[in-house]
């Protein structure tokens, strides 16, 4: 159990999919009667003290509701909802496109394909393509697993803009409990682009008690046996892993970065990581619903990946990125900022990951960048914030795979991506 919700609820590498996988369709969770009755058969629960709620395919349920079975901390809106105009088309479901493995579909087949949950699309700020399925719709939050390592990197940048942070000093400056582990002597900038050497591997096919493993249990992502002797806390996680080589090297992605680097926003921005996003984005914006981040046993929110939101909010968010910082006319990102999270970072470094389908691209700041100029936030099991300025398009989407990494999604979603950003444009 502790293997597969470590993999589940943190990670970012592949869980094996069976060769006979149930389609969307047979797994929807309203159609297999999850979570339904007064009680609930015991067949029929999706719970995270038995491990149900790791397992595919009471994760279609579980993803839809993970605020209901982990502990969470609110992160509040206020005001007036702000607009997001309509003007729906229904051209889109038939916009043919190739996967990288050469088979032919439409953007209304990958709907299944790819094991959503819900997406929308917004080409010029306007909603042009809605759709939900299974036990999530527009009131639902569902998890975005590491798409909350954006919303940790956008803010680093800002406190950078506002002169309270210094990109070049090492992490133990702001954070002196750091000094011990592998982290210390990592710049932040270093930290930010996830081009840190430190002894952790995001392994999530390894048996026992893997690091992995370690930091779910940390995490209180998954239950602490008896006679573990580890660190409890995201925080006291992070400050016991040691360097592995120097820094700077290729891109390697690790949770523990996001972590040590949340530690250093809250640190320096002085209030915990909800309150940052409630105060930054959620209040001003004028958000739909409240969001909320899951926390460890000390009450820690979990910013490599335990956000969960309304994909409306998730769409108004990306739509600010790609206007500049602005929404509804206020000034909610200054366009330096914006202009760092949008430039990419060293092709070179990303070379080594050999992602299909992101040929050339990059990693900075906790985005991830396309070498067409797209840059977007990412979560395991097909959760993203996509940002395409040429099309003036955002797509938001979030899923319930059954495999978690997005290299086994990647063939399906960005082929897809391309060609509605394609079909858009030529109405422009």
């Amino acid at each position: 159990m502790l293997k597969l919700v470590a993999a589940l609820l943190v990670g970012a590498t592949a869980l094996p999919l069976e060769a006979q996988t149930p389609t969307a369709a047979e797994t929807d969770p309203v159609t297999l009667g999850l979570m339904l009755g007064s009680p609930v058969p015991r067949e029929k629960q999706v719970r995270a003290d038995d491990g149900s709620s790791s397992t595919f395919p009471k994760t279609r349920w579980a993803f839809s509701n993970l605020q209901a079975l982990v502990p969470t901390q609110v992160i509040p809106r206020s005001g007036p909802v702000s607009p997001l105009p309509t003007a729906l088309r229904t051209d889109l479901d038939s916009v043919p496109f190739t996967t990288l493995d050469g088979a032919k579909s439409t953007w209304g087949q990958a709907f299944d394909l790819n094991f959503t949950d819900g997406i929308i699309v917004l080409h010029k700020g306007r909603i042009v393509y809605e759709r939900y399925a299974g036990a999530f719709g527009p009131d639902g939050r569902h998890i975005a697993f590491s798409v909350t390592k954006s919303f940790v990197g956008t803010l680093a940048e800002l406190l950078i803009h506002e002169g309270k942070l210094d990109p070049d000093q090492p992490a133990s400056r702001y954070v002196p409990e750091l000094a011990g582990s592998g982290f210390g002597t990592a710049t932040v900038r270093q930290v930010l682009d996830m081009r840190t050497a430190i002894d952790f591997s995001e392994d999530y096919a390894a048996s026992g008690l893997s690091d992995v493993a370690r930091m779910a249990i940390a995490g209180n992502m998954a239950p602490r046996p008896k006679d573990f002797t580890g660190p409890d806390g995201n925080f006291a996680f992070a400050a016991t892993l040691k360097a592995s080589g120097p820094h700077g090297g290729p891109f390697v992605y690790r949770t523990p970065n996001t972590t040590a680097l949340q530690w250093i926003v809250e640190r320096v921005g002085a209030a915990p990581l909800n309150q940052q996003i409630a105060t930054r984005f959620w209040k001003p914006m004028g958000m739909e619903q409240e969001a909320t981040l899951a926390v460890d046993r000390l009450g820690t929110g979990f910013g490599g990946g335990g956000m969960n939101a309304a994909l409306r909010d998730y769409a108004r968010f990306g739509e600010m990125v790609r206007q500049g910082g602005r929404w509804n006319g206020k000034q909610i990102l200054p366009p330096a900022v914006v202009k760092s999270i949008l430039t990419p970072g060293d092709a070179s470094a990303f070379d080594a990951t050999r992602y299909r389908g992101l040929e050339g691209a990059s990693y900075r700041s906790q985005w991830w960048h396309r070498a067409g100029g797209q840059t977007y936030a990412v979560g395991i099991h097909g959760q993203a914030i996509y940002v395409d300025p040429k099309a003036e398009m955002v797509i938001a989407r979030f899923a319930s795979h059954p495999v978690a990494s997005n290299r086994s999604i990647n063939p399906t979603t960005l082929p897809a991506y391309d060609a509605i950003a394609a079909h858009l444009s030529k109405g422009r």
